[in-house]
């Protein structure tokens, strides 16, 4: 089955390399650096042990990012880091810069992967969350280089496509040397998958590990005062939208401002998830007859209707500046993204009801009454509204966050204990 699927991907490269040109006349880096997705590139020379961290793109790399700076410590220890899209590579680079070598990851196939080990030479690869290719994991195991998925998570969604595939799914799993994984509902659909008992750890979810430095504090703070015209108003942030949700979170928007009093004076901070829709989201909002400021270009006014989200690396500073909090990918049937770096920040959290991705993340936030889950634009604007003009309830749903989120540490402790043993 996995020489079928192999063919099967070989004869998709041309799709593949057309889909790569269609989405770079939107994201141009999407047309450059072909050769690395190919396993073309200046090999790597170090005397150090190589261990390969694959993040595939901007939220895994900065979820990964302490347990990376922790690796980093160890002498004898080099990190060779790849992400799969423009974005998680540009991060990566503007984080780590030379201090770590990075390309993007290669063609699940198999002279792409053997081009790649060869010039690397890992000892130990590590994966993210749910980055499971079947010829890359055979690939190693045929080196003796172990692979370790870390932060492992498996919706029932996802469980049940792997599980139409199993005669390729099952001896990928084997494979693995071990899965930290985030939950033990996770963990049983992982071993009916056929993952080895032995080798199902569940250790939690390392994002709750994120932590906020006083610099970083310190800016949230001075650009919340820009935001709000020293306090003179609220901060709405709708964060990582896919496409058909702007739409609804503007008609959401303007239901909360023709709500009147202190509603009428809320400053949305609208993020698209993917860069190459900044454009298009900016032109949505002003054809809907709001005033715009892209954060790259414009400096807010108390006439700004809409900030546009459109850097990258900023989602955690914006967060810090506002007062509720919206994660996207969840108004459509996404899976719903990172609630965790709202929550340390205190925000109340708002969500459609499409979080399969995040299910035990998004379990404990409602339990705990941090988190609400609309499925509707006027359902979203009515938890604003109740948000905005209840100052009370603000305060004690951003607590709720903030505790989940300080009760569910330590996950990179255990983490790191299970990578210890490869290095």
């Amino acid at each position: 089955m996995r020489l079928l699927y192999t063919v099967i991907l070989y004869l998709a490269i041309p799709v593949v390399l057309l889909r790569l040109l269609w989405r770079a006349r939107r994201a141009p880096a999407y047309a450059h650096r072909w050769g690395e997705r190919f396993g073309f590139f200046a090999g790597l020379t170090t005397p150090k042990k190589v261990v390969w961290i694959h993040t595939v793109s901007v939220g895994e790399f900065i979820a990964a990012l302490p347990l990376i700076r922790i690796l980093q410590q160890q002498p004898d220890t080099y990190l060779a880091i790849t992400t799969t899209t423009p974005t998680g590579s540009e991060r990566v680079r503007a984080t780590l810069g030379q201090s770590v070598f990075h390309v993007y990851a290669p063609y699940d196939l198999p002279d792409c992967i053997a081009r790649f080990l060869a010039r690397v030479k890992p000892q130990l690869m590590i994966t993210m969350e749910t980055e499971l290719w079947p010829n890359t994991i055979a690939a190693c195991a045929a080196r003796k280089i172990p692979v370790v998925l870390i932060n492992a998570r498996l919706s029932a969604r996802s469980a049940r496509g792997y599980q139409r595939f199993s005669a390729i799914t099952r001896p990928m799993v084997q494979r693995l040397a071990c899965a930290a994984i985030q939950h033990s509902d996770d963990a049983a659909r992982f071993k009916a998958l056929g993952l080895p008992d032995a080798a199902a750890e569940v250790t939690g979810n390392i994002k709750f590990d994120l932590t906020l430095n006083e610099n970083l504090i310190e800016q949230a703070h001075a650009l919340k005062q820009q935001w709000t015209d020293d306090g003179e108003r609220l901060v709405w942030i709708a964060a990582s939208t896919h496409q058909g949700e702007d739409e609804q979170i503007l008609k959401a928007f303007t239901a909360l401002r023709e709500s009147g009093g202190e509603a009428a004076k809320v400053l949305l901070v609208l993020v698209p998830r993917h860069p190459e829709r900044f454009d298009r989201v900016g032109q949505l909002c002003r054809d809907q007859g709001f005033t715009v400021a892209r954060r790259s270009q414009v400096s807010v006014d108390g006439g700004t209707d809409v900030v546009l989200g459109d850097t990258m690396g900023e989602l955690l500073l914006m967060f810090g500046a506002s007062d509720i909090a919206f994660v996207g990918g969840s108004l459509v049937p996404n899976g719903g993204h990172n609630f965790i770096e709202a929550a340390v920040w205190q925000l109340p959290l708002l969500s459609g009801i499409h979080v399969f991705n995040f299910a035990e993340a998004s379990r404990l936030l409602s339990d705990a009454g941090a988190l609400k889950l609309v499925d509707s634009p006027e359902a979203l604007a009515q938890q604003l509204v109740l948000l905005v003009n209840d100052a009370q309830e603000r305060k004690a749903r951003g607590l709720a966050a903030q505790a989940v989120a300080n009760a569910n540490r330590g996950a990179m402790d255990k983490t790191l204990e299970i990578i210890k043993r490869y290095l």
